[in-house]
C-alpha cells in the first residue's frame, strides 16, 4: 500500500484560484489627457477674448482723449501754409469750426483704435506665447499654460519683436480707417487758408465717413482705401516694437525696484509682477511707451498723412520714397517731425490710459 504525501504549500496552491503577479506599466489615462488638451485650448481662447476685449475698451479710451491733438497734428503735417504752430492750428480749428472741430471723422478712427488695440494686443500676446513654444521642448508645451507668464517674462528684444510683428498685422486693418480719417481732418483746408469758410472756393467733397467711401470707391476702386500701405506698415512695425519695449522696459524698472525693497526669509519666495504695481507706475510706463511710439514712428506717418491727402490739395499723387525725398528737400530733416511734439503732448494721457485700463 502506497502513501502519498503533500506538502502544506502544494495544498495552499492548489487551493488559491490562480494570481498574474507581473508587473504592470502604467497606463495613461487617456480621458485625462484629452481633459488637460481641452483645458488648454479653453485656457488660450479665454486669455484671447480677454485681449480682445480689454485692448477695444483701452483703445476707445485713449482715442477720446488724444484725437483732439492727432486732429491737429494731420494739419500740421500736410498745410505747413497757412499756421504758424500747434497753438495757432487749435485757435484758428475753433474759430471757424468750433469744438466739435477737433473731433471731424472721430467714427472712423474710434473704430480703428478699438480694432487696433484689440489686434494688436491679442497679437502680441499671441507672438509672445509662440516664442515660447519654439524655446520649450514640445513634450513640455503643455507647461506654458499652467505657469504665471508674469513671474517668467521674455527678454527685452523678444517682447520688442512680438510688438513689432504685431504692429506690422495691425496696419493692414489700420490703413483704409487712417485714410478716412485723415482726409475728414483735412476737410476744410481751403477755409483754413482762407480764415473763413464763407470764403472759401471749392466747397469741401466730404460730409463725412460714408462719403469719403463712396468718393474713394467711385475714383480708385478698393486699392484707392490702401494707399499709404507701406508707410502705415512702417509706421506701426517700428511705432508698436518701441510701444511694447519702452512699456515693458519701464515696467521690469518698476518692479526691480520693488523687488529690491523686499529683504528677509519671508519675503524670500515674493515674485513681484506687473499687476503689483500702482496705478502710477503702470500710468508712466505707458505714457513713456506713447512718447516712444511717436518719436520712433513719426517719420514714417509725416509721409503717410502726406500721401493719404494730396489728392484733396490738388496735387499729383507721389510715390512713399518721392514724398520723403520731397519732404527732406524742402524742411530737411525737422520736416519729418512737423507736430511731434504736440503729438507726444497727448500721446501720454490717452496711452497711459490704455495700459493702466488693459493691465487692471
Amino acid at each position: 500500500m502506497s502513501i502519498e504525501y503533500t506538502s502544506t504549500e502544494q495544498k495552499v496552491s492548489s487551493t488559491l484560484p490562480s494570481l498574474d503577479i507581473t508587473r504592470q506599466e502604467p497606463k495613461l489615462d487617456s480621458s485625462l489627457s484629452s481633459s488637460t488638451t481641452t483645458q488648454h485650448a479653453q485656457n488660450k481662447r479665454d486669455q484671447g477674448l480677454k485681449n480682445v476685449v480689454v485692448g477695444s475698451i483701452s483703445g476707445m479710451t485713449g482715442k477720446i482723449v488724444e484725437y483732439p491733438f492727432d486732429t491737429v497734428k494731420v494739419r500740421l503735417q500736410s498745410q505747413p501754409i497757412p499756421f504758424k504752430g500747434p497753438l495757432d492750428c487749435f485757435r484758428q480749428t475753433y474759430r471757424n469750426e468750433g469744438f466739435l472741430g477737433f473731433y471731424k471723422g472721430l467714427s472712423a478712427p474710434m473704430l480703428g483704435a478699438m480694432i487696433e488695440n484689440a489686434v494688436i494686443f491679442a497679437s502680441y500676446n499671441q507672438i509672445q506665447m509662440m516664442i515660447r513654444e519654439y524655446k520649450t521642448p514640445k513634450h513640455e508645451h503643455h507647461l506654458i499654460y499652467e505657469m504665471d507668464l508674469e513671474k517668467s517674462p521674455l527678454e527685452l528684444r523678444e517682447l520688442f519683436f512680438a510688438g513689432a510683428i504685431a504692429g506690422t498685422l495691425a496696419s493692414f486693418l489700420l490703413t483704409p480707417i487712417e485714410l478716412i480719417k485723415c482726409k475728414l481732418q483735412n476737410l476744410i483746408s481751403a477755409a483754413l487758408k482762407t480764415k473763413t469758410l464763407a470764403q472759401t472756393t471749392n466747397p469741401p467733397k466730404f460730409t463725412g465717413p460714408i462719403s469719403v467711401i463712396r468718393h474713394t470707391l467711385e475714383e480708385k476702386g478698393i486699392s484707392g482705401f490702401f494707399r499709404g500701405t507701406l508707410a502705415t506698415m512702417l509706421r506701426e512695425t517700428i511705432g508698436c516694437g518701441f510701444w511694447f519695449g519702452t512699456y515693458e522696459y519701464v515696467s521690469q524698472f518698476f518692479i526691480r525696484h520693488k523687488q529690491s525693497k523686499l529683504s528677509g526669509p519671508i519675503h524670500n519666495d515674493v515674485v513681484i509682477t506687473k499687476s503689483d504695481l500702482n496705478p502710477l507706475h503702470l500710468m508712466t510706463a505707458g505714457a513713456l511707451a506713447g512718447i516712444g511710439y511717436n518719436v520712433s514712428s513719426f517719420p514714417a506717418d509725416s509721409i503717410k498723412s502726406v500721401m493719404q491727402t494730396e489728392e484733396e490739395m490738388n496735387k499729383i499723387k507721389r510715390t512713399f520714397f518721392q514724398v520723403g525725398k520731397d519732404i527732406y528737400k524742402e524742411h530737411g530733416i525737422p520736416g519729418f517731425y512737423r507736430g511731434c511734439g504736440m503729438t507726444a503732448l497727448r500721446a501720454a494721457p490717452s496711452n497711459a490710459i490704455i495700459f493702466m485700463t488693459y493691465v487692471r
